[in-house]
């Protein structure tokens, strides 16, 4: 399942917003419309808005300058450490003399390979017929094929498990619901939709072997930057004695970042919240809203921390660098 395609030096994306009820493929024709795509998550997911960001900076650098480019784009989503690790190698292509065109195909075909590698690796920790939680969207629609968070299920598929996937909805812009559920009823992977506040019931109930989640930064201590809600699945899972999974690119650690204190929270609009997806407001317009898109799991919550170089464990600020060996 694509959500990026160039095609004769042409790119378009799936409008993630219009998911699962409309698949519309959008043409981005100037770097004001990627900055939009990022920005109102027509297009979303580390690794996808990486490549995405590749794409954009080669077909736009021509009537533009390439260092605002960067700055332009990576202002479009502050937290996800895979806009400004693409646009930083693209410029590196520029300094060099490569073609951006052929730069940015590369990152394309290197996302779908790393996808690959951390989805074999977290494959080797589940067995057939656990029951997965799984929070936000971290599958092909994030990606370029198979996934990060959802990328062992996915393959696990084809490789003839059966899992039963308990999908949290994932508010307030319910990507596990509008996005999770609609891949893995496309891959045909049982899957059942819950309410964010029902991931200790199931729990409880003792229907979750492992919780898979995917992450948009890690700080060198383990912290990781997660869709907002995944902190509160973390300590659940914690009390439950359940293996907590986070699954990503290595190029989202950022070793330069100390902890989950230094990462920057991106805060969206309040409308998301008592607004969107909804025929009517679910609350009064003077109603203040809080609504940062991310929070900060601590590393003692996590299990592991799978890569496409490896699967790390505690201590984190060791292994993390230990796994490149």
């Amino acid at each position: 399942m694509e959500s990026i395609k160039f095609i004769d030096k042409k790119l378009f994306i799936l409008d993630q917003t219009l998911l699962p009820n409309k698949e519309k493929w959008v043409e981005i024709k100037n770097i004001e419309q990627s900055y939009n795509a990022i920005k109102t998550l027509m297009v979303r997911g580390a690794p996808a808005i990486g490549i995405f960001a590749g794409y954009s900076m080669a077909l736009f650098s021509d009537n533009n300058n390439i260092y605002n480019l960067k700055k332009y784009l990576d202002s479009s989503r502050p937290t996800a450490v895979n806009l400004s690790w693409a646009t930083n190698r693209m410029i590196r292509a520029f300094e060099n003399g490569k073609s951006l065109i052929d730069e940015a195909i590369a990152i394309h075909n290197e996302d779908i390979e790393m996808c690959r590698k951390i989805s074999e690796y977290g494959l080797t920790l589940l067995n057939d017929g656990d029951g997965i939680l799984t929070h936000c969207n971290a599958g092909e629609l994030a990606t370029s094929r198979y996934g990060t968070g959802l990328g062992p299920l996915l393959l696990g598929k084809e490789k003839g498990y059966n899992f039963h996937v308990f999908s949290d909805e994932t508010r307030p812009l319910l990507q596990g619901a509008r996005l999770t559920s609609y891949e893995f009823e496309k891959a045909g992977i049982d899957v059942t939709l819950i309410c964010d506040n029902m991931a200790g019931f199931v729990m409880k109930k003792g229907l979750i072997n492992a919780v898979l989640v995917g992450c948009d930064r890690v700080a060198a201590n383990g912290d990781t930057a997660n869709k907002i809600g995944t902190s509160s699945v973390a300590v659940l899972a914690s009390y439950y004695n359940i293996p907590f999974y986070v699954l990503g690119p290595y190029s989202t650690v950022d070793f330069n970042c100390k902890t989950g204190n230094d990462i920057e929270i991106e805060e969206r609009e309040g409308d998301e919240i008592k607004q969107m997806f909804f025929e009517k407001p679910t609350a009064l317009k003077e109603t203040k809203c809080f609504n940062p898109a991310f929070d900060v799991t601590d590393h003692s919550l996590i299990t592991a921390i799978i890569t496409d170089k490896g699967i790390a464990y505690p201590p984190f600020e060791k292994n993390l660098k230990e796994i490149l060996k």
